[in-house]
């Protein structure tokens, strides 16, 4: 597909107003994300979003892999008070004490989840659905019945910022909704995954 093509395809409205939000709507959101590691990293970033704009947390993407050792939950489960000093002096971050402790508390909760036997994937997937949840209503919804569940499924088990609105937004950006607007080029594609 040509540049000039991609641009012209319709899409959903919010995915067309940055080239860096087209990009993301086009490659990522709504596509089916399986794999433990991608969910948890997806669900930090949607908790680093709460209260900002989506293009805030993509252009900071990068510096948050590195900031916290790729989503590696076995190492950021490690990071004590002088991490979180660093995190908080780390201008390629969004820099919200809550929300970087709350990621080291998330990723000991991940770790506690496998100890258990858990596996996050068949445990966030299992609270949906097979196939992704299809809103054919045109309203946007902020959450869910779904969402509603898997927050305080997540809470129980001490994740933090996982309310359900930043669950239904990571629920939508990891393919367990499809929320694309029926007229978007990726509304049957992300069916399929």
């Amino acid at each position: 597909m040509t540049h000039q093509v991609a641009e012209t395809l319709p899409r959903c409205k919010w995915a067309q107003t940055n080239p860096l939000l087209r990009t993301y709507h086009d490659e990522e959101w709504g596509a089916p994300v399986k794999d433990s590691r991608a969910l948890w990293e997806m669900l930090m970033l949607e908790g680093f979003q709460a209260g900002l704009s989506w293009l805030t947390v993509l252009r900071r993407r990068e510096g948050f892999r590195k900031a916290f050792a790729e989503f590696d939950p076995e190492q950021v489960a490690l990071f004590d008070s002088h991490d979180v000093e660093r995190l908080m002096a780390d201008a390629g971050i969004i820099r919200a004490r809550a929300k970087i402790e709350a990621t080291i508390g998330n990723a000991r909760a991940y770790l506690a989840m496998q100890a258990r036997g858990e596996d996050f994937a068949s445990f966030t997937w299992g609270m949906v659905p097979d196939a992704p949840i299809r809103n054919t209503t045109g309203q946007v919804l902020t959450q869910s019945p779904h969402s509603v569940a898997l927050s305080k499924a997540l809470k129980e088990r001490g994740f933090k910022f996982v309310g359900p609105v930043i669950v239904y937004a990571w629920m939508q950006a990891v393919g367990m909704v499809d929320d694309h607007d029926p007229t978007c080029f990726r509304y049957k594609h992300c069916e399929a995954g």
